[in-house]
C-alpha cells in the first residue's frame, strides 16, 4: 500500500464559527491550530490537500463556495467541482481527534467498494464531514443546493454507500468519539483539559 493514496483531500474551514466566538480554524490545541492539525492528518493519506474557505483568510490556493452561506454541503460541492480526483476526502476543520489511521481505512474502503460515498456512522448518526465522496456526487449536491436543500444526509438515499459503523470501527480499535467537534468555548476548554491529562 503506497504511503499516500491517489485521492484529493479537502479541509472544510469556511464556517462562521458563531458559537465559538472566534475562527475555529485558528484555535490552537496541542500546540497547533485546528487547521494545521487537519492538514497534517490529511497530508499523511492523500496526494493533495486543499482548504475550502475564503481566500482572504486561507490564501489564493483556497477553494471558495459557489453557493455562499449554504452550509457544509456547499463546501463539499465546491471541493468536488474543483477536484482533479475521483475520490475525495472531506474533513471538517474542527475534528481534532480524528485518527489518521481511520482516514486511511476510510479511503481504502472507498477505493475497494466503488461506493459514491464512504461514510462513518455512529450512535449520533452519519458523520458526513469525515467521509470520502466520489466526484460524481457533485451534480447531486449542486441540484440540491439549487433547490435550497442543504441537508447532506438526505442525499445519501440516492447513491451507493459504504457505511463504516461503530462495530466495525471498534473491531479495528478506532474510538467513535473521535468525531466529536469543537463548537463552543466550553468544548474547546474541555478538549484542552483532555490534552493536559494525557
Amino acid at each position: 500500500m503506497p504511503a499516500k493514496l491517489p485521492v484529493c483531500a479537502f479541509i472544510l474551514a469556511g464556517g462562521k464559527s458563531s458559537r465559538m466566538g472566534q475562527d475555529k480554524a485558528f484555535v490552537e490545541l496541542d500546540g497547533q491550530t485546528l487547521l494545521q492539525s487537519a492538514k497534517d492528518k490529511a497530508t499523511k493519506v492523500a496526494s493533495s490537500v486543499t482548504v475550502v474557505g475564503p481566500r482572504e483568510k486561507f490564501g489564493s490556493d483556497a477553494v471558495e463556495d459557489v453557493f455562499r452561506n449554504c452550509g457544509p454541503l456547499a463546501g463539499i460541492h465546491a471541493a468536488l467541482a474543483s477536484s482533479s480526483c475521483e475520490l475525495n476526502l472531506i474533513l471538517a476543520v474542527d475534528m481534532p481527534r480524528v485518527d489518521p489511521g481511520f482516514l486511511r481505512m476510510l479511503l481504502e474502503q472507498a477505493a475497494a467498494s466503488g461506493a459514491i460515498v464512504t461514510v462513518p456512522r455512529t450512535s449520533d448518526g452519519f458523520q458526513p464531514l469525515c467521509a470520502v465522496y466520489h466526484k460524481s456526487f457533485q451534480p447531486l449536491a449542486e441540484a440540491a443546493l439549487t433547490e435550497g436543500r442543504y441537508k447532506i444526509d438526505a442525499l445519501f438515499t440516492q447513491v451507493p454507500l459504504r457505511i463504516i459503523d461503530e462495530r466495525e470501527m471498534k473491531q479495528f480499535a478506532f474510538d467513535p468519539a473521535m468525531f466529536q467537534n469543537l463548537n463552543t468555548p466550553a468544548e474547546y476548554q474541555a478538549a484542552k483539559a483532555r490534552s493536559y491529562d494525557r
